[in-house]
C-alpha cells in the first residue's frame, strides 16, 4: 500500500466511525424525534472544536456471535471540544450502535475522558442514550459501570460533571447521572428507572408506562432527580451550554465573569412595595430575585420540584452567583422535605466551585405533620442546616419578611457564619409567629378575659410590635443593618466586593458524616 492509498484508507476508516450503526439506523433514529450521537455534539460544542478520542476502538466480545458484528467506537463518540471557548470533556452515547448498550470497550473510552478531565481540570458532559449494559459481556460490562460510577465520586466537588438523558437510562446506568452535579431530561423521549414497566408490572402489577415511571416530567416534578426537563434536544443542549455560563472549570477556579454593563447603583423601587402589608398575603419572591440582579437574568435550577424554595444561578455586577430564596407564593415558603434537599444540594455545589451564595429568606418555619415527621423532616431538614454551616464562600442573607424558630436559624443565619445578613423593615424575626407567640405567653390572660378572641387579637399585636420586627436581632448584632428594599442591589454587590478575598475553613478532617 503506498503512501496515497494509505491516506485513503484513512479516511474511509473515519467515515466508517461517523456512520456509527449505519445509515438504516441513523434513519431509524430520527424517525424517533431524536439527532445522532455525533449531531448532538455538533449543537453543544462551538464550532469546529471537537476533537475526538478512540474513534476505532471496538469491542473485543467473541461470544453469541459478537465478534462478526463490530463497530468503529462501539457505541460512544468521545473526546474534548469547546464550550464558550472554554475546555470540556465529552461523551455521547450512540444508540444506533447496539442500541449505546455499555461494554468493557465502550467504558473505557469514557474512563479515559474522565481522567483526562481530571487532570486538566475541565468539566465532563455525558449525552446519554442507551439499553445499559451489554448483556453478551455479562459482568465486564458490569465492571464498566463500577469504573465509570468511581470516576463520577472521585471527580465530585472536583470538576463539574452534567448528565444529558436522551433516551432510555435503566438499571445500573442511572447511578452514574445521579452522582453527577445536574441532570437534564428531555420531555417524551428520555427516561430513567431503576426498573423497567414490566419489571414494575410483575414485581408489584402496578401498569405504569415509561413516561410516568421515569419520564422528564415526572422527575423533574415529583421525584426531583432530573433539575431541568426540556422540549426538546437541541432546549436540552442550550441548557447545558447556559449552565456553563455560571460554573468554573474546577474547584481551584473562579466563576466565570461576565463585563458588568447593569449599573451598581440601581435600584428599584417597586421592592419598596413587594411585601404585602398583611403578613399573611403571599408574594412571588422571584419578583425581588429578578429586580435585583443584573438584567433581571436568573437561571433557575429545579424549578419544578419543591416550589416553596427556589434555587438558581444569576449575576451581580457581572459575577456569578447562586441563589436560594423561599418562596412565600408556595406553601408560604416552609420548609419541608423535599425543599431541604434541593436547598441542600445546591448549596453544597456552589460551596464545591467557589460560587458565593445570596439567600433570600421568608421563612415561617418546618411543616408539621406526620407525614413529615414519619417521613423524616429532622434528618432531611438537617442536610440543609449542614449545607449552609458546612460552606466556606461569601454567604449573604437578606430577611424579606418572616424569619421563625429553628427555620431562621437554618437559612443562613449569622449563627451558622453567615457573613453578611440585611433585613428589610418589613422583617419578622422572632421564636414563631406572633399569634403562637400570643397564645402560650399570655395563656393565662386570654383565658380569663370576657372576650377571649379580642383579647388574643390583642396580645398578638403587643407581641408583633414587640417582636415581630428587625430591630431586636439588628441590637445584637445578628443582623448588619436594616435596609430599604430598593437599596438591595447596591447592597448585595458592594458586600460581594468585600467578600471577594475572604478566607475561611472546616477543621481537618477525611470528610464530616451528613445526615443522610
Amino acid at each position: 500500500m503506498n503512501l496515497e492509498d494509505k491516506f485513503k484508507f484513512l479516511k474511509q476508516k473515519k467515515e466508517e466511525a461517523k456512520l456509527g450503526g449505519g445509515q438504516k439506523r441513523i434513519d431509524e433514529q430520527h424517525q424517533k424525534g431524536k439527532l445522532t450521537a455525533r449531531e448532538r455534539l455538533e449543537i453543544l460544542l462551538d464550532e469546529n472544536s471537537f476533537e475526538e478520542f478512540d474513534a476505532f476502538v471496538t469491542h473485543r466480545s467473541t461470544e453469541f456471535g459478537l465478534d462478526k458484528l463490530k463497530y468503529p467506537g462501539d457505541g460512544v463518540v468521545a473526546g474534548h471540544g469547546k464550550i464558550n471557548g472554554k475546555l470540556v470533556f465529552v461523551f455521547s452515547q450512540d444508540f444506533t450502535v447496539f442500541g449505546g448498550s455499555l461494554s468493557e470497550a465502550h467504558a473505557e473510552k469514557i474512563c479515559k475522558i474522565m481522567d483526562m478531565a481530571m487532570k486538566v481540570g475541565a468539566p465532563i458532559i455525558g449525552l446519554n442514550d442507551s439499553g445499559g449494559a451489554r448483556i453478551q459481556e455479562g459482568v465486564v460490562s458490569l465492571g464498566g459501570y463500577a469504573e465509570i460510577f468511581l470516576r463520577n465520586t472521585l471527580a465530585s466537588g472536583v470538576v463539574p460533571q452534567i448528565s444529558v438523558i436522551m433516551g432510555p437510562c435503566a438499571g445500573g446506568a442511572v447511578y452514574s447521572p445521579a452522582i453527577t452535579d445536574f441532570i437534564v431530561m428531555v420531555k417524551n423521549t428520555s427516561y430513567m428507572f431503576v426498573t423497567g414497566p414490566s419489571v414494575v408490572k410483575t414485581v408489584t402489577h402496578e401498569e405504569v408506562s415509561f413516561e410516568e415511571l421515569g419520564g422528564a416530567t415526572t422527575h423533574s416534578t415529583k421525584s426531583g432527580v432530573a433539575h431541568f426537563a426540556c422540549e426538546n434536544e437541541a432546549e436540552a443542549l442550550k441548557t447545558v451550554r447556559t449552565l456553563l455560563s455560571f460554573i468554573p472549570q474546577n474547584n481551584l477556579d473562579d466563576p466565570p465573569l461576565l463585563k458588568a454593563t447593569d449599573s451598581i447603583d440601581r435600584q428599584d423601587d417597586d421592592l419598596n412595595f413587594i411585601v404585602p402589608e398583611n403578613p399573611n398575603k403571599p408574594y412571588d419572591i422571584k419578583d425581588v430575585i429578578k429586580r435585583v440582579v443584573d438584567h433581571n437574568d436568573f437561571f433557575e435550577v429545579h424549578q419544578n420540584y419543591a416550589q416553596n424554595i427556589v434555587v438558581g444561578f444569576a449575576r451581580l455586577n457581572g459575577k456569578p452567583v447562586g441563589i436560594v430564596a423561599n418562596q412565600p407564593a408556595v406553601l408560604a415558603g416552609v420548609l419541608d422535605i423535599d425543599s431541604s434537599l434541593k436547598g441542600a444540594r445546591f448549596i453544597r455545589f456552589c460551596d464545591c466551585f467557589n460560587i458565593p451564595l445570596i439567600t433570600f429568606e421568608d421563612v415561617p418555619g418546618f411543616l408539621p405533620g406526620t407525614v413529615q415527621e414519619h417521613g423524616g423532616i429532622i434528618k432531611h431538614g438537617s442536610k440543609l442546616l449542614y449545607a449552609y454551616c458546612e460552606t466556606t464562600v461569601p454567604k449573604i442573607t437578606v430577611i424579606t419578611r418572616k424569619a421563625y424558630g429553628g427555620a431562621y436559624d437554618v437559612m443562613s443565619s449569622k449563627h451558622i457564619r453567615g457573613d453578611i445578613n440585611y433585613a428589610w423593615p418589613t422583617a419578622e424575626i422572632a421564636v414563631m409567629g406572633p399569634k403562637g407567640a400570643a397564645e402560650i405567653i399570655f395563656k393565662r390572660e386570654i383565658e380569663q378575659s370576657l372576650d377571649r378572641e379580642k383579647a388574643l387579637e390583642e396580645k398578638e399585636k403587643e407581641y408583633r410590635e414587640k417582636f415581630a420586627n428587625p430591630y431586636i436581632a439588628a441590637e445584637r448584632g445578628y443582623i448588619d443593618d436594616v435596609i430599604e428594599p430598593k437599596e438591595t442591589r447596591p447592597r448585595l454587590i458592594k458586600a460581594l466586593e468585600m467578600l471577594a478575598t475572604k478566607r475561611d475553613s472546616n477543621p481537618p478532617k477525611k470528610h464530616g458524616n451528613i445526615p443522610l
